[in-house]
């Protein structure tokens, strides 16, 4: 049996669907602001409507888009205010799960994440940053489970899933994400030490870097975004 004639359970294809519109978002090939065509993605992802408006529905649920009353749905697009705050939250969420998890670890735990994190940094020597980010992420929430608190958890997906999208994008400039490879190597050191407060420390601090690079990278979009206007005044 191949892979091409596996059909999708019809209770997980709008799940499907969801996943795939959710990296579409990421990758920015459906920018900020921008409209969900219904019609357009149902031929892209070649699935009829009722799945792909219910993933729709889902991804308004985390966060990612918005419904607007007969308009149809948008891609979300944050403002700079919008970021700060969420990178607050989640900068604190980030913290206490290293230090959670740095207790409550297991060793199979441990070993899948280091195996993750030398896979990321294959990735990183390809300058592969599709599979960079899926790793990256899949750390950070394998880190966040490690943490054992199913609350925790729960609030830091909901957070998270509003800055997917930027974090991915954080890491276009080469010397950023450098530095943002030197921190995961902390933190594979702290988590080893089982150290939660330098995991804490390393954490907080890598998402705040990531903060400041997606407030940079805004900010230099915004200007772009107005000098063809200052050239015609």
């Amino acid at each position: 049996m191949t892979a091409e004639i596996i059909t999708i359970p019809r209770l997980t294809l709008h799940e499907q669907v969801a996943h795939r519109l959710r990296q579409m978002l990421l990758e920015s090939r459906i920018a900020p602001g921008a409209k969900l065509n219904e019609r357009e993605l149902s031929e892209v992802l070649k699935v009829s409507r009722t799945p792909l408006r219910e993933a729709i529905k889902m991804l308004a649920a985390e966060g990612l888009v918005e419904l607007l009353p007969n308009r149809g749905a948008i891609a979300v697009e944050l403002s700079e205010a919008d970021v700060l705050h969420t990178f607050e939250v989640i900068a604190g969420l980030e913290g206490h799960s290293g230090e959670l998890a740095a207790e409550r670890i297991t060793p199979e735990e441990l070993t899948e994440i280091t195996a993750m994190h030398f896979e990321m940094l294959g990735a990183y020597t390809r300058r592969d940053l599709p599979a960079y980010y899926r790793l990256n992420a899949a750390i950070h929430s394998a880190i966040n489970t490690a943490a054992k608190n199913p609350v925790l958890a729960s609030t830091y997906g909901q957070v998270n899933a509003r800055l997917q999208a930027l974090r991915f994008r954080s890491n276009q400039d080469e010397e950023k994400w450098q530095a943002a490879v030197a921190e995961h190597e902390e933190m594979i050191r702290a988590l080893t030490a089982r150290d939660g407060a330098a995991l804490r420390a390393v954490l907080s601090r890598h998402i705040q870097n990531k903060r400041d690079v997606v407030i940079s990278q805004l900010r230099a979009a915004a200007q772009a975004a107005r000098e063809p206007q200052d050239i015609k005044a």
